[in-house]
């Protein structure tokens, strides 16, 4: 299988209920499916992770109670298997990708950036989202022990010098203006295609 060599990677990051899905959708919709796509390690690792334990892989993917239900377990699953093999959930979610913006909405740890900045080095964009405890709070955020202090949480809080920090406490507007020009920018040229990352 082959996937298309990115012209830009946005690697984003967050708290929970720090709004990255929603400011990765925003991006995804003003570039267009056709340019972006939006990649979530998560999304293998829940499949995975479905199939060994006969799980739900679609309420895995929601945001209700099901998944909170599994979470703590799945993340100490995943963490093993990361140590196993620390870029197995990111070679699995590049495979068969076409379009030149990849947006990564969910990196959790050091070995996530390091994979992509590992495979590719010119193309990789850090970005933090923040938001403050009590807008998360407004979200549905509730301190969790276990899932908000473990490494899914918590793994790239330091030791980050992040390209870009966007605050989602209220308007975005400039924020995302400044992502698109970048992004458009980037797709001048047309992607070549490469092998799926080894």
């Amino acid at each position: 299988m082959t996937a298309s060599k990115p012209k830009l990677i946005l690697l984003f990051s967050g708290k929970r209920k720090s709004g990255k899905d929603y400011v990765t959708d925003l991006i995804q919709k003003r570039l267009s499916p056709k340019l972006c796509c939006i990649l979530r390690l998560s999304a293998p690792l829940k499949e995975q992770y479905a199939q060994e334990h006969m799980l739900d892989y679609e309420q895995l993917l929601g945001a209700g109670h099901y998944k909170e239900q599994h979470r703590a377990e799945m993340i100490s699953w995943g963490e093993r298997r990361r140590q196993w093999d620390p870029g197995f959930f990111c070679r699995m979610v590049v495979c068969g990708v076409t379009q030149p913006v990849w947006i990564v909405s969910d990196c959790r740890r050091m070995s996530d950036l390091q994979w992509f900045r590992s495979e590719y080095p010119q193309q990789c964009v850090s970005v933090r989202v923040e938001a403050s405890e009590q807008t998360r709070a407004q979200r549905g955020w509730i301190f969790t022990a276990g899932v908000d202090d473990a490494e899914s949480e918590c793994g790239l809080d330091q030791g980050v010098d992040f390209d870009w920090v966007i605050r989602n406490d209220g308007l975005l507007e400039a924020e995302l203006e400044r992502l698109l020009s970048l992004a458009n920018e980037k797709t001048l040229e047309q992607p070549r295609t490469q092998d799926c990352v080894k």
